[in-house]
């Protein structure tokens, strides 16, 4: 029985230092969300969430994410025009483009990026059904 008790102590505890380390994980992310008239602070807020939330480049660490209307904005248009948007017919009211720093490492595990390189900038597309539905990643890159 106390060994039952022990393994499920170290579960536990290894459990807990898992959930605080991915709190870690964006300890010193910036987030600025700007202004805006498309959209409110909650539902750029819940983009930010999803993107927070699908980073998962390898050996890389996400450092800042914005929104900025008036690139976003010109984004979308294209979006519309020449991306998937166009085939799914999608409304720009449930469109959004962030974008986002992020860091790779020197360690050369992502075969894709430049090692000890910095990427700004980068567009992450989010799109919703509606917008009682959630946000979801749908293109990513420059």
């Amino acid at each position: 029985m106390k060994k039952i008790a022990m393994y499920l102590i170290m579960i536990l505890v290894a459990f807990i230092l898992v959930r605080c380390n991915q709190n870690d994980k964006y300890t010193n992310l910036k987030i600025d969300i700007g202004e805006s008239i498309n959209f409110s602070d909650e539902e750029i807020n819940k983009a930010v969430d999803c993107l927070k939330s699908n980073f998962d480049f390898e050996a890389c660490t996400l450092t800042k994410i914005y929104y900025d209307e008036k690139k976003s904005n010109n984004a979308v248009k294209d979006y519309l025009q020449f991306g998937k948007g166009l085939e799914n017919k999608v409304k720009a009211e449930n469109v959004i483009v962030l974008f986002s720093d992020f860091d790779v490492d020197g360690s050369g595990k992502n075969p894709v990026l430049e090692p000890n390189s910095t990427y700004t900038d980068y567009n992450w597309v989010l799109t919703r059904d509606d917008k009682s539905k959630n946000w979801k990643i749908v293109e990513w890159g420059y």
